[in-house]
C-alpha cells in the first residue's frame, strides 16, 4: 500500500512537469515556425520565468496552486486550486509575476549589451513588452488583480486601453481577455453584487498599503514603458 502511494505521489509530480515541459516544448515549436528556434526558446523562457513569479508567490501565501501551463499564441498561466483569501494577497501574487519576468527581461538586455546581440536584444524587448502588457488595469490580467487592492474601479481605465489595442492591432486574443473580464466588470460595477462579488472584508486593507501597491504599480508600469520604447528604438536603429 505505501508503495502504491509512494507512486501514485511520484506520478502525480512527473504529471505536473510533464504538463508544464510538454506545454512548453509545444510553444516553442509553434513560435518557431514564425521566429526561429533561438527567439521562440528565449520567449517561452520569458514566460516561464513570468508564470514561476506567480507559482512561488502563491506557495509562499500558503495557497495551492497548479504547474504552468502553456498555449501557444494565448499566453501561459498557473492556475490556483485555492482562492485568494483577501485582496493583499491577491495583488501580491499577481505583482510577483511581472516583477519576475521584468529581472528576467533585464538580464537579457544586459547580456544584448555586453554582447552585442541583436537577437536577445529582440528577446528582452518581448519581455518588456509582455509584462507591460499584463499590466493593463482589467482583469484577469495581473494588472487588474493588482489595481484590485486600490478599488475594482479602476478595471475601468482598462477598458480603453484594450479597445484601442484591438483597433490598432486586432486579436483573437483581445477578444478572450474582454470576454473573460466582462463579468469582473459587471459585477464590479453592480450596486447589487457588492464589491465584484468578493466576500465580506475582502478590500479591507490599510490605506498605506494601497498607496504602497499603488505606488510600486505605476512605477513598474514607467519603468517598463520606458525600456519598451528605448529597444523599440535600438532595435528599429540596427
Amino acid at each position: 500500500m505505501l508503495k502504491l502511494l509512494s507512486w501514485l505521489f511520484v506520478a502525480g509530480k512527473l504529471g505536473k512537469l510533464w504538463l508544464t515541459g510538454g506545454s512548453m516544448i509545444i510553444s516553442v515549436i509553434a513560435y518557431s515556425w514564425l521566429f526561429g528556434w533561438p527567439y521562440a526558446v528565449g520567449f517561452v523562457l520569458l514566460m516561464f520565468f513570468h508564470e514561476m513569479g506567480h507559482y512561488v508567490a502563491a506557495r509562499q501565501r500558503g495557497l495551492n496552486v497548479g504547474a504552468p501551463t502553456f498555449i501557444p499564441f494565448v499566453g501561459a498561466w498557473v492556475q490556483l486550486k485555492d482562492l485568494p483569501h483577501d485582496v493583499e494577497t491577491e495583488a501580491y501574487i499577481g505583482f510577483a509575476g511581472p516583477i519576475t519576468g521584468t529581472l528576467a527581461a533585464i538580464a537579457c538586455y544586459w547580456y544584448a549589451r555586453t554582447n552585442d546581440s541583436s537577437l536577445v536584444m529582440a528577446i528582452a524587448y518581448s519581455g518588456f513588452m509582455l509584462n507591460l502588457f499584463n499590466l493593463i488595469p482589467i482583469s484577469p490580467l495581473d494588472g487588474g488583480r493588482i489595481t484590485a487592492i486600490i478599488s475594482p474601479k479602476v478595471w475601468l481605465a482598462g477598458v480603453p486601453l484594450l479597445i484601442g489595442m484591438f483597433l490598432y492591432r486586432p486579436s483573437p486574443m483581445l477578444i478572450l481577455i474582454a470576454i473573460m473580464a466582462y463579468p469582473q466588470l459587471k459585477m464590479a460595477f453592480s450596486k447589487d453584487a457588492g464589491v465584484s462579488g468578493q466576500p465580506q472584508g475582502y478590500y479591507d486593507v490599510p490605506t498605506n498599503t494601497r498607496i504602497n501597491y499603488g505606488v510600486l504599480y505605476l512605477g513598474l508600469v514607467a519603468f517598463l514603458a520606458i525600456m519598451s520604447y528605448e529597444l523599440h528604438e535600438q532595435l528599429g536603429a540596427r
